[in-house]
């Protein structure tokens, strides 16, 4: 009979895994109790309680998932007894980008089931990630502004998007005060690569990092230089936050400083 039922419970989570892949409502709340637990990666901290809550999780992940994300089991293992069962599974979840640079990264899944009239049900559910190591969240970062750094010499404008999140606050050199969203900051960086002959060089010698769990951010001087031309140096300070484990950039702030007699930027400041 144990046998039997690990066998059934097995194919359960796999239904459910393939139906969360498919963003299939009905097959995600198929055999789950109405007063399952579940503690998510994302809030709330007391988790998330009866099959409504539940369902409202799914929405914002489907979304995301079809941008590219993945959802796949790599490893399963299910114990039962009589009327209780448990199992303990490693996914890939992630997007193509993060999987191709960690491909060791994986979601960890345990499962709680009870039997009611003769079907298991999972009762419990709780998803986590391990604590990302400091170290590696600055080598990312780092690794995100080089690749921004070859997009500029290159001008290539999706790759400089690409890391830039849909609701990114920008302070740019130029007016307006702010550019709010992405396609804001698309067209403003579309303007710079094309307003310069030749290739742009830009760096941050300087980058300094600090990282917080799922928040990170960079400053540094800027280095700029256009069409092979004189370079010139501006302030630049970036917020970014991990969103299903890729970073992107929530918030940029660039300036130069002004001569406060002239009340003019100074543009030909040299570190």
């Amino acid at each position: 009979m144990a046998t039997d039922d690990r066998a059934r419970i097995e194919a359960l989570i796999r239904r459910w895994a393939e139906a969360v892949h498919a963003g299939d409502m009905d097959g995600v709340l198929a055999d789950h109790a109405d007063d399952i637990v579940m503690f998510d990666v994302p809030p709330p901290h007391e988790g998330v309680r009866g099959i409504d809550a539940y369902r409202d999780t799914w929405p914002p992940f489907f979304t995301w998932q079809a941008r590219g994300g993945t959802f796949e089991l790599t490893e399963l293992e299910v114990t039962a007894g009589e009327d209780v069962a448990f199992a303990h599974a490693l996914l890939r979840c992630s997007t193509r980008e993060h999987q191709e640079r960690h491909p060791e990264h994986r979601l960890r899944l345990t499962l709680g089931l009870r039997k009611e009239d003769g079907r298991w049900v999972v009762a419990h559910e709780h998803h986590s990630f391990p604590t990302p190591d400091e170290e590696a969240s600055q080598n990312e970062i780092r690794a995100l502004h080089e690749d921004w750094f070859d997009a500029t010499r290159a001008k290539d404008l999706d790759g400089l998007m690409a890391r830039i999140a849909d609701d990114v606050v920008s302070y740019e050199h130029e007016e307006p005060l702010q550019y709010v969203g992405v396609d804001a900051v698309r067209k403003v960086c579309e303007s710079g690569l094309h307003a310069t002959t030749g290739t742009v060089e830009w760096d941050v010698p300087d980058l300094r990092i600090l990282t917080s769990g799922d928040l990170a951010v960079a400053w540094g001087l800027n280095r700029i230089r256009p069409g092979g031309g004189t370079e010139w140096w501006s302030r630049g300070t970036r917020v970014f936050q991990r969103v299903d484990g890729a970073w992107r950039m929530i918030h940029q702030h660039v300036s130069h400083p002004y001569d406060p007699e002239t009340g003019r930027a100074r543009t030909d400041l040299r570190p």
